[in-house]
């Protein structure tokens, strides 16, 4: 009786045992999102252009917006990290499939090779995923299991560990973040909004505002959401007139005439002879070099210009609208040489856009009317271009070939070229977007061709472009209009069908490095619905590359000299001849961030705040240079005004941090003078000690502005604000796959994410953006990683409090509300105090109170807390002056080898030598 009593409990036992296992299972299998930003992957693998016509904003919205959240719950099951937390997780971040995608140097266009694999239809109205119905959650839940049993595991994935606070009754915040992992918190935040613009925009378009109403009735899903996400009614009237054109049939020509002599595609083939370019050719061709720059690297723009000069050739710079400051040092450089100028018009040009190709003609246009310039040769260059032969080389080869058009053809079927290169969608570009409208037809009557978007150009050529008015030229403009990637296809079309067609050379003389695993990830879709890619930066080890080429070549892209400079050191020695030994800034590099004449409204209120705290650290660094003597006011100051100008300082290729102009009052002498400060970013990643036998981790950090491509994050030094959305980057080693937890912790040790990171044996790079309600608590954070939960290493980084809102001095009630932290010191809709003990973190009473307090300070008592913030983390290395000073150790910034003053030969421009070049 008693052996069947114990019998029945212990079967009972096990019933609860087996229940309770299975709703771990289930609350495992929750999926918060989709995690899709590593570098060792790309972007979800696509059904082809039947799948992407499918996606819209039309009355299928609804089911888009289902389908979206379905597709993400198909994820491979959870790691087996999941088990050892004594918290379920409440889901994870899975990483998208990688796609098989290929280096080619030679594929000069620039849409991934593989393009059926890139979904290119998400372009739908930013709006939120629909939440599941309640009672079909669990249910749900159970699909979802059976479903995951037939997936394979997949690696670089996240994991969140949660507290699960609703249990099933997920907040429908929460399930949108697991539908859509890109939303900001801010967006999170709105979601009842959301939800009601989608519904609204489900509808038809009775609800979009315009000035004058479309003359047909807009019923194409792409052109809907493309009106849907415009920003002013003047570009919303536009894309409405130009889709009723065009479904009238009165945009796009149906027929156009060939006027190529030969059937098919002519290519002529040139002989790479180097003996032969060293002989002067009897009369040299004159070349127009257009340089069309944008950004603030006026010294890499000065150095590219300074090995190309010579007075014999002619220069027209265009800079982008938005480029200002550079515009200013082009400006200034022009008036030093009679063979250049700068357009008197500016464009805002944008990737893939056809103000691209409206630039390039104007150009054209303008070269042709400059009697003055007699040229023979158009080429096209940008900041990022660098010579990889000399001009003597170029001119002698190019002087050969007079009569040829160099440019490089995409090298494919030509079918799936059109389909890859979007060239049968109707596109259009407003409010610096380029908006895809639906589907058009290719004329007929031609061949329609495309490649490269840098070419070298005849004059006969391009006066046939520019002046000609045959139906060829007139259409293929009207065509290219409404196209995207236009100067990637224009020239190569109206070359090929052209009189000219058998001077056309399929080599554009250039080599470019294509590295289409990490340029390919569809970088450019804040700007145009499409996906393209971008060629990666040489390094030094590609120098071997630019000696053995096959083909004829005379240009390289890219290079950037904030990413890699010694490349163009080795270039400019292979070309020119090493400069002397011993010679001034050789291996430093200056790139200019901020200018007084930008006016501070072009500055972040954190980066003003920054530029501020920085000035007052070399103040500070003044005050001690007497050693403490109380009674010298000669080298104590006081800040005056905003900075003058801030420049990123590089040395060897490594960022050495800040040099920030500022205007400071001598206190002995009650004269103002300009200072310039060099402040230092400190290091705070550090391994743990006793070390973790683990030894994959190499590197972590925390920053903003991640480039995946270049593997750098673009905000130099981390400076950021309560409102920053940081990312967390590891570096690792080569090894077995493992299961990585990270950790984040708040100034007042509050947890405020933790995730696992499945790695698998060939990362190199993992970064993720957890979703942290704004605004982040100021101070200084912590993140840790950890292996099998024990610690490997530990990295710090600055949210530093704002002193300037809306670049006024910031008031109370705007400080309380920024630096106070998220609302209910909640960072996630999930709670992580439960893991406190277990990571032994502890929670202080104290440590809230002085935050709380700190939150409501403003004036010089924040000043103070901000300068005892960002002393913790910058140093202030050295000051100088621009003039005299009355501080008698105070060195002139000229005299130095570190300000933005001090020599820069390399870069620094003279009048022509007796042989027309600079250098």
């Amino acid at each position: 009786m008693y052996g069947g009593l114990c019998a029945r409990k212990l079967a009972r036992r096990s019933r609860s045992a087996l229940i309770a296992a299975l709703t771990v299972l289930l609350v495992q299998t929750l999926i918060v999102w989709n995690f899709s930003s590593l570098d060792t992957g790309e972007e979800r693998k696509d059904d082809g252009r039947e799948k992407r016509d499918r996606i819209g904003i039309n009355k299928a919205y609804s089911e888009y917006q289902k389908s979206g959240v379905q597709r993400r719950h198909q994820q491979p099951p959870l790691g087996r990290a999941s088990n050892r937390n004594k918290q379920q997780p409440d889901g994870y971040y899975s990483h998208r499939p990688k796609e098989k995608v290929r280096v080619d140097s030679n594929n000069e266009n620039s849409v991934p090779k593989d393009f059926e694999n890139i979904d290119n239809s998400n372009f739908g109205a930013r709006s939120q995923a629909q939440r599941h119905a309640p009672g079909k959650h669990k249910q749900g839940l159970l699909e979802k299991v059976h479903a995951q049993q037939s997936l394979s595991k997949n690696s670089n994935e996240v994991i969140q560990y949660a507290q699960n606070k609703g249990g099933f009754n997920q907040t429908r915040t929460d399930l949108q973040r697991r539908a859509n992992p890109t939303l900001s918190p801010q967006q999170s935040q709105q979601h009842r909004h959301h939800l009601q613009q989608a519904k609204r925009l489900a509808t038809p378009t009775t609800d979009i505002k315009y000035d004058q109403p479309p003359k047909c009735e807009i019923s194409g899903k792409e052109a809907i959401s493309a009106l849907s996400r415009t920003k002013t009614k003047e570009c919303r009237q536009q894309i409405a007139e130009v889709y009723c054109r065009h479904k009238e049939r009165q945009l796009m020509p149906e027929k156009v005439t060939r006027y190529c002599p030969v059937e098919g595609k002519v290519t002529m083939n040139v002989q790479w002879e180097d003996d032969s370019m060293e002989t002067v050719p009897v009369v040299p061709v004159r070349i127009a070099f257009m340089l069309v720059v944008h950004g603030r690297a006026s010294r890499q723009v000065q150095r590219l210009f300074k090995a190309i000069y010579h007075s014999s050739h002619f220069y027209y710079i265009h800079v982008d609208q938005r480029s200002n400051y550079l515009h200013r040092q082009m400006v200034a450089l022009a008036r030093q040489y009679p063979n250049v100028r700068v357009t008197p018009w500016r464009m805002s040009t944008i990737w893939g856009g056809a103000s691209l190709l409206t630039m390039y003609l104007q150009s054209m246009k303008d070269l042709l009317a400059m009697r003055d310039w007699s040229w023979d040769f158009f080429i096209n260059l940008s900041a990022a271009d660098y010579p990889i032969r000399t001009n003597d080389q170029l001119v002698a080869f190019l002087s050969k070939y007079r009569d040829m058009n160099f440019i490089k053809s995409h090298g494919r079927d030509n079918a799936r070229f059109i389909r890859k290169q979007g060239l049968d969608r109707l596109f259009f570009e407003c409010d610096t977007h380029m908006w895809r409208l639906g589907d058009r037809k290719i004329p007929e009557g031609i061949s329609v061709d495309g490649g490269s978007d840098w070419f070298l150009l005849n004059r006969m050529f391009v006066e046939y472009v520019i002046n000609t008015q045959d139906d060829l030229v007139t259409n293929m403009k009207r065509f290219y209009t409404y196209t995207l990637l236009p100067a990637e296809s224009f020239f190569h079309t109206v070359l090929e069908n052209s009189p000219h067609c058998e001077s056309m050379v399929d080599n554009n003389l250039r080599i470019t490095n294509w590295n289409r695993k990490l340029g390919c990830k569809c970088q450019y879709k804040h700007i145009v619905d499409w996906c393209g890619c971008s060629p990666n930066d040489f390094k030094p080890s590609d120098l071997p590359r630019f000696q053995q080429t096959t083909r004829p070549t005379f240009f390289a892209r890219k290079f950037e000299a904030s990413v890699n400079q010694e490349i163009v050191n080795q270039l400019d020695a292979f070309l020119f001849g090493s400069m002397p030994q011993g010679t001034l800034g050789l291996k430093a590099y200056w790139e200019n961030v901020f200018d007084e004449a930008d006016g501070i409204h072009s500055l972040s209120d954190a980066h003003l705040t920054h530029y501020h705290a920085f000035a007052r650290l070399g103040l500070a660094r003044t005050t001690n240079s007497l050693q403490g003597d109380t009674s010298d006011n000669s080298c104590r100051y006081f800040a005056m005004g905003h900075p003058v100008s801030v420049h990123i300082y590089f040395l060897s290729d490594e960022f050495q941090g800040y040099l920030v102009r500022h205007h400071a009052t001598n206190l002995a002498t009650s004269k103002l003078e300009t200072l310039e400060t060099w402040v230092m970013p400190k290091q705070f990643f550090r391994f743990t000690y006793p070390p973790n036998t683990f030894n994959r981790l190499q590197f972590a950090e925390i920053g903003t502005d991640w480039d995946a491509k270049e593997r750098i994050f673009r905000n130099f030094g981390n400076l950021m604000g309560p409102m920053a959305e940081p990312v967390g980057m590891q570096k690792w080693g080569k090894g077995s796959n493992v299961t990585m937890t990270v950790v984040w912790i708040d100034p007042t040790n509050v947890i405020a994410a933790t995730y696992d990171i499945l790695i698998d044996a060939s990362a190199e790079f993992t970064h993720y953006r957890p979703p942290l309600n704004l605004p982040l608590r100021p101070g200084m954070w912590t993140v840790r990683v950890l292996h099998h939960w024990s610690p490997v290493a530990e990295t710090r980084f600055l949210i530093t409090p704002l002193t300037h809102h809306k670049h006024l001095p910031i008031r109370q009630e705007d400080a309380l509300r920024t630096h106070n932290g998220p609302a209910k010191n909640s960072y996630m809709e999930q709670s992580f105090h439960g893991l406190n003990p277990i990571l032994n973190i502890p929670v202080h009473l104290g440590q809230v109170e002085a935050a709380e307090h700190n939150a409501e300070l403003t004036g010089s008592e924040l000043e103070r807390w901000v300068d005892s913030l960002v002393g913790e983390v910058w140093s202030a290395v050295y000051v100088c002056s621009t003039g005299p000073s009355s501080c008698p150790v105070m060195q002139t910034c000229r005299e130095t080898v570190w300000s933005s003053l001090s020599p820069d030969p390399k870069s620094q421009l003279g009048p022509p030598k007796t042989n027309g070049r600079i250098r």
